[in-house]
């Protein structure tokens, strides 16, 4: 009986710490101000600029989304109040998922993903900064993707466009608590990704977080 008691105590011990396995303040903080229409989401904040950004989209967020597959519905926001080009990505960004309709923004199938990862190795790789302007930084873009310029103008003028550029509005005060990427969890969890040590980890969090 003894025996048994003391292994009733390990066991609720191993439950307890295990239910408290992450907690508010080190491994996440719930936003002051959440993000509107966001309930079962994975909101990632990026922009093209942003090195680690492309380094958690080679690898991590890919495989952080199929694990929670079913679970929540990922969606990436790109913040424009960074790099020199950050309204012009906004807004090509935004037409490109328009256009990917159905197909997943991880989709190896997405213009999304496809002219997103062209960005980031153009820039991070490359060293490219588009001395041309504005205008030659859409025309990578728009080459990457197989859009005409007609096209790209016909797209963004859209509603689905403009509903989608509203929304990432909401990307500047998320990256004012710690920069980007920033992981989302229902448009009020903010993961901390200096605590992340893990893929399995971070869904195991991002998991904890979709049920509070």
């Amino acid at each position: 009986m003894k025996n048994f008691l003391c292994k009733a105590a390990v066991l609720c011990l191993f439950f307890v710490a295990n239910a408290f396995a992450f907690s508010e303040g080190t491994d996440y903080v719930k936003l002051a101000n959440p993000i509107p229409n966001a309930d079962k989401t994975l909101i990632k904040v990026f922009s093209y600029d942003c090195p680690f950004c492309y380094k958690y989209d080679k690898s991590v967020t890919p495989a952080v989304v199929e694990k929670l597959e079913g679970i929540l519905v990922f969606k990436p926001f790109h913040l424009d109040t960074k790099g020199k080009y950050g309204k012009e990505a906004s807004a090509l960004f935004a037409s490109l998922i328009v256009k990917d309709a159905a197909v997943k923004p991880t989709d190896e199938k997405s213009l999304f993903k496809k002219v997103k990862m062209a960005y980031y190795s153009a820039y991070h790789d490359k060293k490219e900064r588009w001395d041309g302007g504005a205008e030659s930084f859409l025309a990578f873009g728009l080459e990457a993707g197989g859009l005409s310029q007609n096209e790209f103008e016909s797209l963004k003028d859209t509603k689905e466009v403009k509903e989608i550029l509203s929304a990432w509005a909401a990307s500047y005060d998320v990256a004012k608590v710690q920069g980007v990427p920033a992981f989302v969890v229902n448009g009020k969890y903010l993961i901390y990704t200096k605590s992340i040590t893990s893929i399995d980890k971070m869904v195991d969090l991002i998991k904890e977080l979709a049920v509070k």
